[in-house]
């Protein structure tokens, strides 16, 4: 009966904000049909439908607006209007009753409020739909916030999620635009993100190692987790004062340079995607603050850190390279990155898919730098890259919407931002220490046991590689690979692993055992550049 009842709830939303305007009633059962029918004799809506639908998400609640949070991140499968209006979701809710708050504390950290803290308020400092705030102090004088889990809500996540994987299925079958946009996909994706969010223990580890990598940066200030007070239920960390980085009024008030700010939003970016390889992926304006008190060196703080992105080295450098290579204007070898990283099959006709990537971004370019998105030119490329069968990974999604997040909040801080300024240097730095002899020696530790076990095929590999240039030369179509390769990946991994062994031995002060071997290392450094260049 619940289902029923929630089921009428969403169909009278439905009504009301006219969202049967997204279906196209020709491809739909008959009865369906009929209904809609009926419901389109009801005035035309004036709003846009993107307004509509946030609207609605916001009247089904907490549930649903998460979803539409979550709608908002996938850029690539939503289209622009709608994207902008369920970025606008708000995700503030009336607080649960403060009696209960103290109750759930008191049951996960077994004793009182009175004993666990010097002071605790018992009226709410911030409520949302997972989640309710509360401020306090600690014994030793430290004032902090008390975050716990919404009673009852993983019954209420647990019944909406299912009526929504209901719908996504329906629209799935019966809409185009439903199996363009592979609903059940991103339901399935809602499931697990709001599900991690349900752990606040796992939010306080992420925060913990976010604050650790930037300790004692000038960029970015992490609230410390105070884990005696700290399980999956509640979470204490250390409370901040600064102002809301969508405060302009005051920021200007306080003579801050927002040309720094927003340059110093990008740095953050690329040096959690790269350099730490563990990004804040759910960097919306009311989870960053900015601190007032060196106005002309601005310094950001980052709380909520719930939802992380981490890629693999593979991707970072495919990523990377991508970047410059687009930036240089160079398809080709945007494709060819493409089907090296595993991103796009190894099959795929190379000449069509750089021609389609050049379709996208040349109208781009035409524009200056400055106004140009590599958020929206990066969703650009993974949507032309799924004509080509591209799976996006959920790393991969997370990261473009941060770098989307990121790139519209510096705009809106200083609108000449150019984003590229900022991050060309820092990714050609990256990928110059990246491929230092003594970086290459440490990932060979690092990976070396990986990489032997794929010893007793470079020989096959090298053989196969060499038919290939013979038969380029000879004008010859591609000889069939003999030795089954999984990817161009491995091959790549391979030659990497000999060339890294092979200039390393080439450096007598680098290892005394491969300084006996100067003309083996000249052969594994050459067969290591034959497997890296040769596809």
């Amino acid at each position: 009966m619940s289902r029923i009842r929630r089921l009428s709830t969403i169909l009278r939303t439905t009504i009301r904000y006219r969202l049967d305007t997204f279906l196209e009633a020709d491809r739909l059962p008959w009865g369906v049909r009929f209904l809609l029918k009926l419901n389109r004799l009801l005035p035309e809506p004036k709003q846009p439908r993107g307004e509509r639908l946030r609207q609605a998400l916001e009247d089904l609640g907490p549930i649903f607006i998460k979803f539409g949070q979550l709608l908002s991140t996938r850029p690539d499968l939503i289209p622009p209007d709608i994207c902008q209006q369920l970025d606008r979701l708000q995700d503030n809710v009336s607080p649960f009753d403060k009696a209960h708050f103290v109750a759930i504390v008191e049951q996960a950290l077994e004793d009182s409020v009175d004993n666990l803290f010097l002071h605790f308020d018992r009226e709410p400092l911030a409520s949302a739909s997972v989640a309710q705030v509360h401020a306090a102090t600690l014994h030793n004088g430290r004032e902090v916030v008390v975050k716990a889990i919404r009673p009852g809500i993983e019954k209420t996540i647990d019944q909406d999620i299912r009526l929504l994987f209901t719908m996504a299925r329906w629209l799935e079958t019966n809409t185009v635009d439903g199996r363009r946009m592979r609903l059940t996909e991103v339901v399935s994706d809602y499931r697990n993100t709001i599900l991690d969010e349900l752990n606040l223990q796992r939010e306080g580890a992420n925060a913990s190692m976010l604050r650790r990598n930037f300790d004692r940066s000038p960029l970015l200030y992490v609230p410390e987790v105070f884990w005696s007070h700290t399980n999956e239920k509640v979470l204490v960390m250390e409370r901040i004062y600064a102002i809301p980085v969508t405060d302009i009024v005051t920021l200007q008030q306080h003579g801050t340079n927002f040309k720094v700010l927003a340059e110093r939003g990008v740095e953050i970016f690329f040096t959690q995607v790269f350099e730490h390889n563990f990004f804040h992926a759910d960097m919306h304006p009311g989870n960053i603050f900015v601190d007032p008190e060196d106005p002309q060196q601005p310094k950001y703080l980052a709380v909520d850190c719930a939802i992380m992105g981490t890629l693999t080295e593979a991707d970072q450098y495919y990523l990377a390279r991508n970047l410059l290579a687009i930036f240089r204007r160079d398809y080709q070898q945007v494709a060819e990155l493409h089907v090296l990283s595993g991103w796009v099959p190894e099959g795929t006709n190379v000449g069509e898919f750089a021609a389609a990537i050049r379709t996208v971004c040349e109208p781009i370019f035409e524009r200056p730098l400055r106004e140009i998105s590599f958020g929206l030119l990066l969703v650009n490329l993974f949507r032309t890259a799924r004509r080509f069968d591209m799976e996006v990974q959920p790393s991969l999604v997370l990261l473009q919407k941060t770098l989307l997040n990121i790139e519209g909040l510096g705009r809106q801080l200083y609108p000449n931002l150019d984003l590229w300024a900022t991050a060309h240097p820092f990714l050609e730095r990256w990928l110059k220490e990246r491929f230092k002899p003594n970086a290459l020696m440490e990932q060979l530790k690092r990976h070396g046991p990986e990489w032997l076990e794929q010893f007793p095929q470079v020989p096959q590999l090298v053989f196969q590689t060499l038919e290939r240039l013979q038969a380029k030369e000879a004008g010859l179509k591609q000889i069939p690979a003999s030795v089954p390769v999984r990817s161009g990946r491995r091959r790549t991994l391979i030659g990497a692993a000999l060339l890294g062994i092979g200039l390393g031995s080439a450096f007598p002060e680098w290892t005394e055992t491969l300084r006996q071997m100067p003309v083996g290392s000249l052969v594994l450094a050459a067969l290591g550049v034959l497997l890296l260049i040769v596809r």
